[in-house]
């Protein structure tokens, strides 16, 4: 069985920082991408950003120069650290991963539980 932890969230000012970490654990051979999505109250979950195996990033253009995502395969983790952080930021945000594990030689798609983010004005 494959878990996707998420840690890092909690309550921040207009303008804070904060530091989401993802960890994987279980039956994993490999991991290909990984990435945060967020849905705030009354909107639909939307990709943040997202990282290859192989390292190519992709953000959405609201958070482009503000949020930096990173990946340690030794660690089975996944970062988001986010700069300049705005009200219009606040949502749970959501780790996920597509994970290679025994049987599933194609990956298949794993969601965190979530973490809030609150950014107060």
């Amino acid at each position: 069985q494959v878990q996707l932890v998420e840690s890092g969230g909690g309550l921040v000012q207009d303008g804070g920082s904060l530091r989401l970490s993802c960890v994987a654990s279980g039956s994993i051979f490999s991991i290909n991408a990984m990435g945060w999505y967020r849905q705030a109250p009354g909107k639909q979950r939307e990709l943040v950003a997202s990282i290859t195996s192989g390292g190519r990033i992709n953000y959405a253009g609201s958070v482009k120069g503000r949020f930096t995502i990173s990946r340690d395969n030794a660690k089975n983790a996944v970062y988001l650290q986010m700069n300049s952080l705005k009200p219009e930021d606040t949502a749970v945000y959501y780790c996920n991963a597509e994970i290679v594990g025994p049987g599933n030689y194609y990956g298949s798609n794993y969601w965190g539980k979530g973490t809030l983010v609150t950014v107060s004005s």
